[in-house]
């Protein structure tokens, strides 16, 4: 109901999930967890640290949100050593649930998201996983997935998105997501600004959770592209030696996210995980085979090159702008849609004028219609045509790009997940 409708869908309160859990018996302690919050980011980090934790021999949930393409890819269970992208949950135990769960969620009307958090936590503890790395689905003292005590909990960035639900200053924005802290339990910040640190450090001394800031621990001394691939160089505090790491997510971001990733391991390691450099090295190499992540600069087609990333609010806007422009090309076609509650207007005007444009919306009640969202670009000086599916805009650019050229799609997850990838 959220990807459809928005606002109207989200429940500001625990009270649901903590009554669907209750009548399951409260699986969400019967596994471990590590809790993922943060404006962007915290898709990726959650599935490297899967990807990671997969390869140390621990059967890992995965439990993200939204999906691209099937409702089941938001609770995957990984299997040491198996090589795939992770095991969906199967189409039976969601119906048996659903089943099961029906007398409750009529007496109790609860959201979407709050059922599908139920589920995950049931689906986990049915498949006794070793640990389970939960992403908050939007902000984090109110968010569904609040129910748990993790073993850490990790909170990537604050930046602007959703500021209807979440509040109009970073301050507050930060204090949502602050809002996943526990009591005596470590936490990771990925980055901090100057409004958002006071509130990171008041409240970890507030609850007794030692704070550990990513990015004053870490930083990247050097980054290359190989193959496809990132190959970025580390430096860490306290040590002359820098270390080299390779991923496959090439998008330029995931150097942030990388930081955020090391932290979090060294502190997992501190409280007796076995995860050594070697094994996040092997994890790091394959976290979309491992896991199945996609839609992170995500190249799908070569001659012109084809990328599909889920950029959609301010902040992943100008990274993936950042991207582009380190992107040898020689003309540039930008294939997006949009939903309803971003800032629109600030989000297209952080766009490169000199694009060629394809305006479409995904199949959802949320999208702006693209002639809509053509009308609010031209005032931005971007023009372009518009389509009403992005496949038909996706074939168009296509069919006007040369093959030195570079198309993005982008603006929208649910944008990204209507692609279809096998194009020719």
């Amino acid at each position: 109901m959220f990807s459809r409708i928005g606002v109207a869908a989200y429940k500001a309160d625990l009270t649901n999930t903590i009554r669907l859990c209750g009548f399951l018996n409260n699986p969400q302690t019967k596994f471990k967890s590590i809790h993922i919050a943060g404006t962007n980011g915290k898709g990726s980090v959650s599935h490297m640290l899967t990807a990671i934790l997969q390869m140390a021999g621990y059967k890992t949930g995965l439990y993200t949100s939204p999906h691209l393409k099937d409702f089941r890819e938001r609770m995957k269970v990984n299997l040491p050593g198996r090589q795939s992208g992770g095991e969906m949950v199967n189409e039976k135990f969601v119906i048996d649930f659903t089943e099961k769960m029906k007398p409750l969620i009529e007496e109790i009307s609860p959201s979407f998201f709050e059922i599908t958090v139920a589920m995950a936590f049931e689906y986990f503890a049915e498949q006794k996983v070793d640990v389970a790395v939960i992403e908050v689905g939007l902000g984090g003292r109110l968010d569904s997935t609040n129910i748990i005590t993790p073993e850490l909990s990790v909170i990537t960035n604050i930046g602007w998105d959703h500021m209807n639900l979440l509040g109009d200053t970073l301050e507050k924005i930060a204090f949502e997501k602050a809002g996943i802290i526990k009591k005596g339990i470590p936490v990771v910040v990925g980055e901090v600004l100057p409004e958002t640190f006071p509130v990171f450090q008041d409240i970890s001394k507030e609850k007794r959770s030692p704070l550990s800031i990513a990015s004053q621990k870490r930083r990247v001394v050097d980054w290359h592209w190989e193959k496809n691939e990132l190959i970025v160089e580390v430096a860490e505090e306290n040590h002359t030696d820098h270390k080299t790491w390779q991923l496959d997510l090439p998008g330029l971001y995931q150097t942030k996210n990388l930081l955020i990733v090391l932290e979090v391991c060294f502190q997992l390691k501190q409280l007796g995980w076995k995860i050594d450099d070697d094994i996040i090295h092997k994890g790091l190499k394959q976290v979309k085979k491992l896991t199945g992540l996609h839609g992170r600069w995500e190249i799908i087609h070569q001659s012109p090159v084809v990328v599909l990333d889920v950029a959609h609010n301010i902040d992943g806007i100008k990274q993936l702008v950042q991207q582009i422009e380190l992107t040898e090309h020689r003309e540039l076609h930008i294939i997006t849609g949009m939903v309803k509650d971003k800032e629109v207007e600030k989000i297209l005007e952080l766009l490169p004028k000199e694009a060629h444009y394809y305006f479409t919306k995904a199949q959802i009640p949320r999208a702006i219609p693209e002639n809509e969202l053509a009308e609010k670009a031209k005032l931005v000086k971007l023009n372009g045509h518009s389509f009403p599916t992005v496949n038909e805009a996706l074939q168009s650019a296509l069919q006007h790009a040369h093959r030195d050229d570079l198309v993005v799609v982008c603006g929208s997850v649910y944008l990204v997940g209507e692609v279809n990838t096998s194009i020719h």
